[in-house]
C-alpha cells in the first residue's frame, strides 16, 4: 500500500516543465535544488544500483531492506525526481552512526556528499544525538577530506575491517564529531 501512495504522489506531482528544462537545457536542470526524503522500499533498485556502480565492495541488496525493515534513518538525495544518492544512519543512546553514504559517481564533485553528510547530521540532531561516528577507508582520500572539512576527527582504527583485492583486508579509520 505504502509503494502505491508513493507512486500515486509522484504521478500527482510529475511536472512536465521540470522534464522539458531537464531534457533541452541540461545546465538549468543542473541548478535544480538537491532534496532529501525518507528513503523508501520502491527506491531500493535506484539505491542498489548506484551502490554497484561506486563501490568495488558493494553491499548485498537485502542489508538495504533490512536497515529500512529495522528503522534505521535511512535518507535518499534526488535531484529531478532521481536518486542521486542515499545515507543510512543508526541513533540510540545519544549517538549516531553512519553506517553507508554514497553519492553516484555520475553527480559526485557537485557537493552533494557534504549536503547529504548536513542532513544525515540534522537527523541525528533531531533524534537528540550528541555525537557521530563513521568509518572510512584510508584509500578513501576524497571522503576524508570532505569528513575533514566537517569537524570530523579521527579517534581510531579498526585493523582489517574493509575487504580487499585478493581476499586481503583494508583497515577502517574511526572518526567522530560532536553534534
Amino acid at each position: 500500500m505504502a509503494q502505491f501512495i508513493e507512486t500515486l504522489k509522484r504521478w500527482l506531482e510529475y511536472d512536465a516543465e521540470r522534464e522539458f528544462y531537464a531534457k533541452h537545457f541540461p545546465k538549468l536542470a543542473e541548478q535544480a535544488e538537491l532534496e532529501f526524503r525518507p528513503m523508501h522500499k520502491a527506491d531500493l533498485p535506484s539505491v542498489c544500483a548506484i551502490e554497484e556502480i561506486a563501490y568495488e565492495f558493494p553491499w548485498d541488496p537485502l542489508t538495504f531492506r533490512d536497515c529500512l525493515k529495522t528503522g534505521y534513518c535511512c535518507w535518499v538525495a534526488e535531484k529531478l525526481g532521481h536518486v542521486v544518492g542515499y545515507g543510512i544512519l543508526t541513533v540510540g543512546a545519544g549517538e549516531s552512526h553512519i553506517l553507508n553514504v554514497c553519492i553516484s559517481p555520475k553527480a559526485q564533485g557537485s557537493g552533494f556528499g557534504r549536503a547529504m553528510m548536513l542532513q544525515l547530521m540534522e537527523v541525528a540532531k533531531s533524534h537528540r544525538a550528541e555525537m557521530m561516528f563513521l568509518e572510512v577507508r584510508p584509500s578513501n582520500t576524497r571522503a576524508i577530506k570532505l569528513y575533514d572539512s566537517l569537524g570530523f576527527n579521527q579517534i581510531g582504527t579498526r585493523n582489517g575491517y574493509y575487504p580487499a583485492k585478493n581476499g586481503s583486508r583494508e583497515d577502517a579509520l574511526v572518526l567522530a564529531r560532536m553534534l
